[in-house]
């Protein structure tokens, strides 16, 4: 077994050694490759400006991070195309669907991108380019592989020209249309070949031989060889074929109704999530994907060992049917625990109305399972994920549940992407995350910004103020945007703008959006006023900033309209999300 993730850049230890596992495949399987190319592969990640192409990696790896093959590809905005630089399967792991998964990967994302087509460079299978027997039938393996995808070597040019005239196994270009079947036209084809030659090549390629071959392609439209292997129909992969990633993956914590407190007054109910389904499941914008459970050990590494443990064990020692309120809450003296499981409860409390019972921590599992397979999801290649969950999560500090949160989804899930790059987490619930801030309070590697209603007269009532800004390492990564407490959404909007300039300056890989629709007007937990059509105008914005996005459900109360503004986000979400990425790469790039 193996995922496909995409590498965003060195900064993270697992990164660091991803990058290391692919090196030592270029050094043992390309030869020909010098030192230089080999060691410049983070700086090609860093610098698109430098090497005049976005590199674009990919790994497939088992869960235990170790490569089992990469591609890369190469995006030039300026020209709209792709060049795949490299694809690779691990020594002795041909056979096992590496290459085939991570060439459909690369097809997905050039698709995505909107470009013209994908070139790459396939050695020869005519005998008298490739003389050597057996590595012809390699080729020829390779050339009947990529016919499969109506991707052939283009024909009549001189291309395959060797730089030295004894030179063999000159290499073909080979275009890949994507499934659009749409005509090469010449002048295109120059432009693209010469940037290849020269961004490439430049180094070994003089410029007489590069004007050579670009001038040899003389056919408009540009000529693809015939079928060698395949017939037209037996190709496959039409332009239409749905994407990974073009549909939100959508997972439900399926265990959270089993936490239905029914006394009177608490919002917190099962038909919240119901509500959702019923308005977002019918726009065709999800991909109802399982939930898959994951250890402990990812929940205690944002959360005390002791409090997880004290809500497992409480949780299963309540009588079935029965709730414990926090009444007690002692001075915090980490030395002299309460003995009595129910007067503990105020210990690891912040309020009086979040309870515990026989189902609170097992709905609360699910919500931490469902929020950790969403970023994974992510880090398998899709843009946008959903974890649908109840009970929320923001309110839980490191060692303190309350606010109907027992254990951080969005922290737990935040956390676990932050091993694999820059993490933003967003939260634009009514009330401020403080236990998201609490938990990543003295880091610098995830950076925690929040809108809110004012503390002095919304909940949590003690953080969410302005001068919380970090401390230590994390001094200058958690923002507070307050707000006033009648707020409309044109308001909402100049806050987020400013919550999404700081988030762009910090430039993360992921953004985890903890989205609370408890800003909606009638929302029995808050006092902004905003509409449906304000739910798109956000979720358009924070499409905008064109990195993979997990959202993370936090509040939301007032049934009535909780599914339609969570509609109404979301669509504006994804037809944002769809474009921003390739227009603000060509933006950098340019």
């Amino acid at each position: 077994m193996f995922r496909i993730r995409k590498i965003h850049d060195d900064t993270t230890e697992i990164n660091r050694g991803t990058l290391s596992q692919i090196q030592k495949i270029l050094r043992t399987q390309f030869n020909g490759l010098s030192e230089e190319d080999i060691t410049k592969l983070p700086d090609q990640l860093r610098n698109p400006l430098k090497h005049r192409f976005r590199s674009i990696l990919f790994v497939a790896e088992n869960a235990r991070t170790e490569v089992k093959g990469f591609a890369l590809l190469q995006y030039a905005p300026d020209l709209n195309f792709c060049y795949l630089d490299y694809i690779s399967a691990l020594a002795g792991r041909t056979g096992g669907g590496v290459g085939g998964a991570l060439y459909e990967r690369v097809r997905e994302e050039a698709l995505s991108l909107g470009v013209s087509g994908m070139f790459f460079e396939c050695l020869p299978d005519d005998p008298e380019l490739s003389p050597n027997e057996a590595i012809r039938a390699q080729n020829s393996a390779r050339l009947r592989f990529y016919e499969r995808y109506d991707a052939r070597p283009i024909a009549n040019t001189a291309y395959e020209t060797p730089l030295k005239p004894d030179g063999s196994d000159p290499p073909y270009l080979v275009f890949d249309g994507l499934g659009k079947r749409l005509p090469l036209a010449r002048d295109h084809a120059r432009r693209v070949v010469r940037a290849i030659l020269n961004r490439k090549y430049g180094s070994v390629c003089p410029p007489e031989y590069v004007n050579k071959v670009v001038k040899s392609f003389r056919d408009d439209p540009v000529r693809l060889r015939d079928y060698q292997y395949l017939t037209r129909q037996k190709s496959q992969k039409p332009a239409n074929a749905t994407l990974q990633g073009k549909r939100i993956a959508l997972i439900v914590n399926d265990t959270h109704s089993i936490h239905h407190v029914r006394e009177r007054g608490y919002v917190q109910a099962p038909v919240r999530v119901d509500a959702i389904l019923r308005e977002i499941e019918p726009t065709n914008l999800f991909e109802r994907r399982p939930k898959r459970h994951f250890g402990l050990e990812y929940i205690k590494a944002v959360h005390d060992s002791d409090f997880v443990n004290y809500l497992r064990n409480a949780c299963a020692r309540v009588p079935e049917g029965k709730s414990v309120y926090p009444y007690v809450f002692p001075l915090r003296n980490h030395a002299r625990q309460p003995r009595e499981l129910p007067l503990r409860a105020g210990y690891y409390c912040m309020d009086t109305f979040t309870p515990l019972n026989q189902n609170a921590y097992k709905a609360a599992i699910g919500a931490v399972d469902s929020a950790l397979t969403g970023a994974n999801y992510l880090l398998e290649g899709y843009r946008l994920a959903y974890a649908l969950v109840r009970p929320p999560g923001h309110h839980a500090e490191r060692d303190s549940f309350g606010g109907f949160c027992y254990f951080n989804s969005t922290a737990v899930a935040a956390h676990h992407l932050s091993q694999f790059g820059r993490v933003a987490v967003l939260d634009v619930d009514y009330h401020h995350g403080n236990g998201t801030q609490d938990i990543f309070y003295n880091r610098n590697d995830v950076l925690t910004v929040s809108l809110h209603g004012h503390p002095k007269y919304s909940y949590p009532y003690f953080s969410g103020f302005e001068d919380e800004k970090g401390e230590g390492e994390g001094a200058g990564f958690n923002l507070n945007l307050p707000l006033r407490e009648h707020l409309d959404g044109e308001q909402f909007q100049e806050a987020l703008e400013i919550a999404l300039k700081r988030v762009r300056r910090f430039k993360p890989a992921y953004l985890v959006l903890a989205l609370g629709l408890d800003t909606a007007k009638g929302d029995p937990t808050g006092s902004f006023t905003l509409t449906a059509k304000d739910f798109h105008v956000n979720g358009r914005i924070i499409g905008g900033l064109g990195i993979p996005i997990l959202v993370v459900q936090e509040g939301g109360y007032r049934t009535r309209s909780l599914g339609i503004n969570a509609r109404h986000f979301f669509t504006g979400l994804s037809a944002q999300a769809r474009t921003t990425e390739n227009h603000s790469t060509r933006k950098d790039m340019n």
